[in-house]
Formats: structure tokens, C-alpha cells, sequence
């Protein structure tokens, strides 16, 4: 019997997901393993493998098709000889719609003409206007027509279209306004006195839809700051000893990566969790969760945004152990093929801006963990030392952190320990 390639479920929490590309044609035969398509889920790329050998008798999902829902059928596999089922012979859903559109087409002549995007798409009525008010489903009007009726408080249904078609039109709304023949009539729509004309109205502007990682940022950080109640602590570190220190190192770490301040600061950060455990926490309404291990999520700026790749048990690792796997992390990360064990389930992130000369940086917290660590820029200051203001290199680290899991004065220990570490780099040898 034929064999249903459904949308996987990658993630507890994934509903939809996007097909990327297919690497097979209609016709092709497939080995068990094989990979036959990509797709997109949240925040990463993942091959579709053949569930066993077979052909690949029919493409119901095209390439780029995006918000297809889990469990939905993709493509249709049969055995050599099997007869296509009725799934087979279906129609494959509509590709998506181009990824860039512009509001060039918003622009309509006063006296109520078809304009050009009209005469492409069919009336304006026909369509959704995403930022006129909407007037019932019979009313037929241009979406100048619409703004200016919102604006105003007019109940469009009450206006008779001077138009094409009975099409209610900028003149229409005019008339209703007050505004007849040989009276001056406003050059713009008749905004309220309150606050200047919403700058959609005259600004030109490009649409580029939301690629699936940026929606999942966007769900899970609107959601961080409005359920958590943040509150922020910033340190000072001199690190001249880790600099000194790891150029000490680095003639040891031949043939592998180059050590950098940010893994010094992963180990600190790594050390100080375990130093002060209340810290690697997250919020239930049943308890506090203290977690046993510290699974570091290093926060990875991609293409399609930031990424939070996870370093399991960071604080039984050294120095050299943490600079290879997070390299090795990151660089998947950008390619967008990381596994989703790979990026979901850390207890604490930690969040480098320094290398874009960011002074400081407070994140927003990762839910559902307690805190994120940001680091700023690496830069001499003047300090004072003995009584004199000499030169330091000083960054500034700060913690975000639930209040509901930790108070001032523990998220205070937490950057005191960090402190220490980062100042003291030997010490984080022992």
C-alpha cells in the first residue's frame, strides 16, 4: 500500500512547519534513509529521510510551501508497481506568494479610476486592506476611501459610491465631510486632531514576511517580557590577567581554536552557575526548578536571527573542550542544521555583543530560564588604583534575571562569583 510522507513534529511545541526544498523529483526512486526533502521547523533545517525503498510517485506539498501543519501530508511514496491512491492523484497546494511586497499599489487617483494594482489583483474590496478600517463585506470602496472613512467615524454602508460599480471613493467621503463642489477640499485624509497622519499613509515601504525563526523569537520574547518581571545588575571585570593569561595558553593549543575572551567567560559563567545554584533555575506555579546540571545556551546571531545553541554539562568541561564545541555549535547554528536537542533545554544563556563594540547589553530572559548573561566590549578605561587613575581593560557584564526565581541579592552573588573568575582566570584552572 502507499506509504503518507507527513510534516513531522520536531518539537513539543511545533504546530506548523515549512517545506525548504526537494531533493528528489516525482518518479525517483528512493533507498530507505534517503534524504528526499528539507524542512523548516522553528528555528532549525532537518532532512526528511525514505521510510524504506520505494518511488516517489507524487509531490502533494511543493517547495516553499510555508505554514504546512503537522501531521499534514507532503509527498506520496509507492512500492515498484503499487497504483497511486486518491492522496497521490490530488492537487498539491498553492505555493506561497512572493517573499517581498511594497505599498507603491496604495496609491489611488482622487477621482476614483482603477489604479494599476486594481486592474491586476480585481477591486480593492475584493481584498483584505491591512490598515483601513473594515466596512461590510457589500460595501465596495477604494482603501483611501476606507482610511478616510475610519478616520472620520463614517459608516461606510451609509455612503452611496459615485465609483465604478457603485464604488465608494475619496469624492464620496468628501461629500459625506462636508466637502462639495467648489469647496476646498483637505489634501490629506482628515486625520484627528490628536497626533499627526499615521506614517503608512505617505511613506513607501517594502513587506518581507517573517521567516519561521523570526515568528518563534518574537512569540517567546513578547511572551518573556510580559509575563516576566525583569530587573538588571551590571558588574565592571578588568581582565588584563585573562588577557596575559590566555596568550600564555595559546602556543599550547596548537591545531585547535583560538582561545577568546568569550570562552573564558563561558567557563565563569559555567562555574559561578555552580558556585551559586539558585541562579540555574526556572519558574514553574508549583515551584522553583534547580536544575542538577549547567547546560549553557550561547546565544548565535544568524541570518534569520538569534539562536541559542546549548553546551551540556559547561562546568566539567575545560577551557579548550568549550572553545571546539561551541565553534563547532555556532557554525552549524549559521548553516541552520542544528538538531532540536541541540538548541532546546538549556538552564542559562549567556549573550556576547562585545564584538560590536557594545558597551552593555541587557537581554531579555530566555524562558523559561531565570537569567541571561550579556557581555559588552572589551576596551581600556580609566580606573582608579592606589589613589591613581591609570589604564584597565574593563568589560561590563550584566544579569537579567526573573525576579519571580531570584532576588538582588542572589543575582549580586551570582555577578560577585562571576567577577572573581573572570578576574582571577587561574583560579578557574583548579
Amino acid at each position: 500500500m502507499p506509504t503518507e510522507i507527513r510534516m513531522p513534529s520536531l518539537t513539543d511545541a511545533m504546530t506548523e512547519g515549512t517545506v525548504v526544498a526537494w531533493k528528489k523529483r516525482e518518479g525517483d526512486s528512493v533507498r530507505a534513509g534517503e534524504v528526499i526533502a528539507e524542512i523548516e521547523a522553528d528555528k532549525t533545517t532537518v532532512d526528511l529521510e525514505a521510510p524504506a525503498d520505494s518511488v516517489l510517485t507524487r509531490i502533494v506539498v511543493p517547495a516553499g510551501a510555508a505554514r504546512v501543519r503537522v501531521g499534514e501530508v507532503l509527498a506520496v511514496l509507492h512500492r515498484p508497481g503499487e497504483a497511486a491512491d486518491a492522496v497521490a492523484r490530488g492537487p498539491a497546494v498553492e505555493a506561497p506568494t512572493p517573499p517581498c511586497q511594497s505599498n507603491d499599489h496604495l496609491a489611488k487617483s482622487a477621482d476614483g479610476a482603477t489604479s494599476p494594482a486594481e486592474s491586476e489583483f480585481g477591486p480593492a474590496a475584493s481584498r483584505p486592506e491591512p490598515n483601513a478600517a473594515r466596512a461590510p463585506d457589500d460595501v465596495k470602496a477604494s482603501p483611501l476611501a476606507r482610511s478616510m472613512a475610519s478616520q472620520a467615524g463614517l459608516d461606510l454602508s451609509s455612503l452611496r459610491g459615485s465609483g465604478p460599480r457603485g464604488r465608494v471613493v475619496k469624492a464620496d467621503v468628501l461629500k459625506a465631510l462636508g466637502f462639495g463642489p467648489g469647496l476646498e477640499a483637505p489634501s490629506q485624509p482628515p486625520y484627528p486632531a490628536t497626533g499627526p497622519a499615521p506614517a503608512w499613509a505617505e511613506t513607501p515601504f517594502d513587506e518581507i514576511p517573517h521567516v519561521r525563526m523570526r515568528q518563534v523569537i518574537a512569540r517567546r520574547l513578547g511572551e518573556s517580557k510580559r509575563t516576566i518581571p525583569h530587573f538588571y545588575l551590571a558588574v565592571n571585570c578588568q581582565i588584563d590577567a585573562l588577557l596575559r593569561l590566555r596568550s600564555e595558553l595559546q602556543p599550547h593549543c596548537a591545531g585547535g581554536p583560538k582561545l577568546s575572551i568569550n570562552d573564558f567567560a563561558l567557563r565563569a559563567t559555567a562555574l559561578a552557575l555552580r558556585k551559586v545554584p539558585e541562579v540555574n533555575a526556572s519558574w514553574t506555579d508549583g515551584a522553583t526548578r534547580r536544575f542538577r546540571r549547567v547546560d549553557l545556551a550561547v546565544a548565535v546571531a544568524t541570518e534569520s536571527g538569534l539562536i541559542t545553541p546549548i553546551v551540556r554539562d559547561a562546568d566539567r568541561k575545560g577551557l579548550a573542550e568549550l572553545a571546539a564545541e561551541v565553534r563547532d555549535l555556532a557554525a552549524r547554528a549559521r548553516e541552520g542544521r542544528l538538531r532540536p536537542e541541540e538548541y532546546q533545554g538549556g538552564t542559562f544563556t549567556i549573550s556576547n555583543l562585545g564584538m560590536y563594540g557594545i558597551d552593555e547589553s541587557y537581554a531579555i530572559v530566555n524562558p523559561p530560564q531565570a537569567g541571561i548573561l550579556g557581555l559588552g566590549a572589551a576596551e581600556p578605561r580609566p580606573v582608579v588604583r592606589d589613589g591613581s587613575i591609570v589604564v584597565a581593560t574593563m568589560m561590563t557584564c550584566s544579569l537579567s534575571a526573573d525576579h519571580r526565581v531570584l532576588d538582588g541579592a542572589t543575582g549580586a552573588r551570582f555577578l560577585s562569583a562571576f567577577k572573581v573568575l573572570i578576574e582571577r582566570p587561574v583560579t578557574m584552572m583548579l
